[in-house]
């Protein structure tokens, strides 16, 4: 297979519902403009890399719609309440006899070369993913031409694609793929990673967010010797006097 043979299908949900894990850290809007950010990030990122010709998004959000066909991705409309798995088999069937990888679309820290290294594992294997970083789901499984991509996203996806004959894959250094982000600590870690520019611009605008995701100085250890903190007395060295 030639490098650059492989379209990723990437699903969205309508803003308005994305990321609702986040909905206690933050208010709706800033939510809403937290998950455009990261899809922006995951499919910019994911169209620098050379082993991707296309990327499709499937999605209904008209604002999201906007923002990542300008960005160069394809668009096919979410069947309405279909379901995570029935959005990518849809995606994935607008593409006849392409190699499909379905992606997560909350991938901020994507970086293109992480990415072809684990769409290079794929295309030694009819079929293959990528846990997360939490070791329960999936950010990635790819199908080589011809081969149904069968998804089960969602929850303990990672044990329903091995159980499926999907080969698990683990290489090194592909931190940025398998880092999803669903909560504010997962974003703090993703942010250590590198965010793409438009989840950065978008947390230098959010400093109550910004200073949530910052760890707080480790608190002074108290010094050995009293449970108060204080020093401890210096202690006594035998001098000339032969005592």
């Amino acid at each position: 297979m030639r490098d650059c043979d492989w379209a990723l299908v990437v699903p969205l949900k309508p803003l308005r519902a994305a990321k609702s894990r986040l909905a206690g850290a933050v208010g709706d809007a800033d939510r809403r403009a937290l998950a455009l950010a990261f899809a922006e990030d995951t499919v910019a990122a994911a169209l620098r890399c050379p082993a991707v010709r296309d990327v499709v998004v499937v999605t209904s959000d008209p604002e999201a719609t906007r923002a990542l066909t300008a960005l160069g991705a394809g668009v096919v409309p979410d069947r309405p309440d279909a379901g995570l798995n029935a959005a990518l088999a849809h995606g994935a069937a607008t593409l006849p006899g392409r190699a499909v990888a379905a992606m997560n679309a909350d991938l901020p820290a994507l970086r293109p070369a992480e990415l072809g290294r684990v769409l290079a594992l794929a295309a030694e294997r009819p079929r293959a993913f990528l846990p997360d970083a939490a070791g329960v789901g999936t950010t990635l499984l790819a199908a080589r031409a011809g081969v149904p991509l069968a998804p089960a996203f969602g929850g303990p996806s990672r044990a329903r694609h091995r159980d499926s004959g999907a080969v698990e894959l683990s290489p090194p250094g592909v931190a940025s793929v398998r880092r999803d982000v669903d909560t504010v600590a997962d974003l703090a870690v993703a942010r250590t990673l590198g965010v793409g520019p438009r989840t950065a611009a978008l947390l230098r605008e959010l400093p109550y967010l910004s200073r949530a995701l910052t760890p707080r100085p480790a608190e002074r250890r108290p010094t050995a010797g009293r449970p108060d903190g204080r020093p401890a007395p210096a202690a006594r060295t035998s001098g000339a006097s032969g005592r």
